[in-house]
């Protein structure tokens, strides 16, 4: 049995604004390489043979070009334009998809993602339709409503992670509909549309870049990491 074709969107929306930086999160340095370049490097050191979609904004399109020459990336890839929520940035992504395929979807400032992550969500999704990697919380989690706040069970708890990784039929499927303020990922956009989600264990060195306690960590983290 041939295995499907594999794509990675990388969503790259990021502009770096509770980082106080004067570049998009995504285009920061870690040791001496943008974030988003480790991140795509997670992905083809797994398969090489993965197609990439990089969804940007607009008005990154030429830093991407310059970082891409400056630090000789030269992967072949395609470039789309994002959308106003990460939804419509998924979808213009979606619009690239030319095989019935495996499609993984993953955030660009998720540069610590492992091997063992990566392969347990392509093989899950390739035998059930979907996969979502998760971690479970290790500290006590409360539920806050207006002034009021109570102790939820941290062992009914999941921390959600990416890739979040699709059959295409089905992820094509979902994003034909209707754009709804519900939508957080790509787990909730399959859920609304009738899916079961199924989750697999992540890892705890995947963090989403967003401070800059989390670079500084991102570092710290990245030569521990297989």
């Amino acid at each position: 049995m041939n295995r499907l074709h594999r794509y990675l969107i990388i969503v790259a929306g990021g502009k770096g604004l509770r980082m106080s930086a004067s570049k998009p999160k995504q285009f920061l340095l870690l040791a001496g390489r943008p974030v988003i370049f480790h991140t795509i490097n997670r992905f083809t050191d797994y398969d090489p043979d993965i197609e990439l979609i990089i969804v940007l904004p607009e008005d990154n399109i030429e830093m991407w070009k310059e970082l891409c020459h400056q630090y000789e990336f030269k992967l072949n890839h395609n470039i789309i334009t994002g959308g106003e929520e990460r939804y419509h940035s998924v979808k213009n992504g979606l619009s690239l998809i030319k095989h019935e395929s495996i499609i993984a979807v993953h955030d660009a400032v998720r540069p610590l993602v492992n091997n063992a992550t990566i392969d347990r969500c392509f093989k899950k999704a390739e035998n059930e339709g979907n996969a979502v990697p998760y971690i479970m919380p290790s500290e006590s989690v409360r539920e806050i409503s207006g002034n009021n706040n109570r102790a939820l069970q941290r062992d009914r708890i999941a921390l959600i992670q990416t890739p979040q990784v699709f059959r295409s039929d089905i992820l094509l499927s979902a994003y034909a509909g209707d754009y709804d303020t519900s939508f957080t990922d790509d787990a909730s956009v399959i859920e609304a549309a009738g899916h079961k989600i199924n989750l697999v264990e992540g890892n705890i060195e995947n963090i989403k870049i967003t401070t800059s306690e989390d670079l500084i960590a991102a570092e710290a983290l990245l030569g521990n990491l297989t």
